[in-house]
């Protein structure tokens, strides 16, 4: 069983649309918006609310084998540091970072008894490359790093790998709602000169699906821009 949270939009639909294509099993999981085209398999959960999560997983504790963990969801908040809400700034640390790892905490104890699990997480080149105004995103990415190897080493004998992707940019999700020059400097800064396709993302989301040997990393999927 495939579960993407963040399946609403972007690239956790995007991901979910082509598991699908290919005839897998597939879960969606959304907070805010769900496409209709997908609602029987669209479950309404709210990532950082710890007892809406555990509720989720008692509740379809049946369906969950084999399971593949694709954490897509995340939200975004863009301030100078010296500026920025401290209760906006948390609340994305809440989502993208807590939020991840509420739904890690709540299926690993299925991986561990069924001894097999696949867990991988969406980081970004923006922890990497230092953007002003995104302190808070940065800061919630850079800590899946730290979480995903402590993670790896306490699962690794139970079969279970859990790894990040820091992807740059794609022509897919929040890089639509940059400003047109703004997209135009991005790109002259991309070694390709282009966006990614997001067909790179679902091509690297199944190796790491599918290897048993590969945990507590990162794979930089970003066209060579650091």
């Amino acid at each position: 069983m495939i579960l993407i949270t963040g399946a609403s939009k972007g690239i956790g639909y995007f991901l979910m649309q082509k598991f699908m294509d290919e005839g897998e099993d597939v879960i969606g999981i959304y907070n805010n918006t769900i496409p209709k085209e997908h609602e029987t398999l669209m479950y309404k959960v709210d990532i950082a609310n710890p007892e809406e999560v555990k509720n989720f997983a008692a509740a379809n504790d049946d369906k969950l084998n084999q399971l593949i963990l694709i954490n897509c969801a995340g939200s975004n908040y863009n301030a100078f540091a010296h500026k920025a809400d401290p209760a906006k700034w948390a609340q994305l640390i809440t989502v993208n970072l807590v939020g991840t790892f509420h739904m890690i905490n709540a299926l690993l104890p299925k991986m561990r008894e069924q001894n097999f699990g696949r867990i991988i997480n969406f980081a970004s080149i923006v922890a990497q490359s230092g953007i002003p105004g995104t302190s808070a995103y940065a800061a919630s990415k850079a800590g899946l790093w730290g979480m995903t190897k402590a993670i790896a080493v306490e699962n690794a004998s139970k079969g279970i790998t859990i790894n990040n992707l820091n992807l740059g940019y794609f022509d897919i999700g929040m890089i639509q709602d940059v400003p047109a020059e703004m997209q135009e400097i991005i790109k002259s800064k991309i070694p390709g000169k282009k966006f990614g396709n997001p067909d790179d993302i679902f091509k690297v989301v199944k190796y790491l699906s599918a290897a048993s040997y590969i945990t507590g990393t990162s794979v930089d999927v970003n066209g060579g821009l650091f």
